[in-house]
């Protein structure tokens, strides 16, 4: 899938979270597919990879300032994007705790911190800046395998399982409130990635990742209604 440009339109996609790891990634893969990009970055205090890619790309990559954690940060994000039409809204945020700790013994503070970073921030982009996504259009959020009740036989990052279960959750309800609309709606399970958030051991590199994420996305474009996939376009089980 070499582009995605259509007729004569240059598609646009809105990639929150997008100044280093795989938001950054999937940024440049849609760059280089022909789309034009709005990435977004938390800290506006020091150049970013979303920055470098941004000073390549002649005016076909914006950067917007966002904290998924600060509410107050959506109202003014949207008027600043009021003029744009985008036809893919994709929220890929995420932390986790000390990964042994059972959930009877973690911390309140850590709990809320993972619980908001994870589900609530993103619904709340999502929520927000939806009337900005064409009628036709896609959005989506990075969950995980990890947020799979079915498929949890194993314990362990329990904090961070329950939050993308959460996440699950509250798109399915979100998806379910626009039944009769035609946008598809998309939750990304991505593996085990070399990121921040996957440590060294993981299995999968960002580079061979990416690439599939995104085709699986654009695989949603035109087709109504929510999926939960894995990075080869798998259904992922509730």
């Amino acid at each position: 899938m070499s582009s995605t440009v259509t007729g004569q339109r240059t598609p646009t996609a809105l990639i929150v979270g997008a100044s280093r790891g795989l938001g950054h990634a999937m940024a440049a893969e849609l760059l280089g597919r022909g789309w034009n990009v709005i990435g977004t970055v938390r800290d506006t205090s020091a150049p970013t990879p979303l920055h470098d890619l941004a000073d390549r790309a002649e005016g076909r990559v914006t950067i917007e300032h966002l904290d998924v954690n600060e509410p107050d940060h959506l109202a003014p994000l949207y008027e600043r994007l009021a003029e744009r039409r985008l036809d893919l809204l994709f929220v890929n945020a995420g932390t986790t705790n000390n990964e042994q700790t059972p959930i009877g013994k973690v911390a309140t503070d850590d709990f809320v911190e993972v619980m908001i970073t994870n589900a609530l921030g993103p619904m709340r982009v999502i929520e927000a800046l939806e009337d900005l996504v064409s009628p036709t259009g896609l959005i989506g959020a990075m969950s995980s395998g990890q947020g799979s009740i079915t498929n949890n036989t194993t314990a362990g990052r329990e904090v961070y399982r329950g939050s993308k279960a959460a996440l699950n959750m509250f798109m399915r309800s979100f998806a379910a409130r626009q039944a009769e609309t035609q946008r598809g709606f998309a939750l990304l399970a991505p593996g085990w990635i070399r990121t921040a958030l996957g440590g060294p051991d993981a299995p999968f590199t960002v580079e061979e990742s990416v690439p599939l994420l995104v085709d699986v996305l654009l695989s949603k474009l035109g087709t109504p209604g929510l999926a939960y996939l894995d990075r080869s376009g798998r259904t992922v089980p509730w």
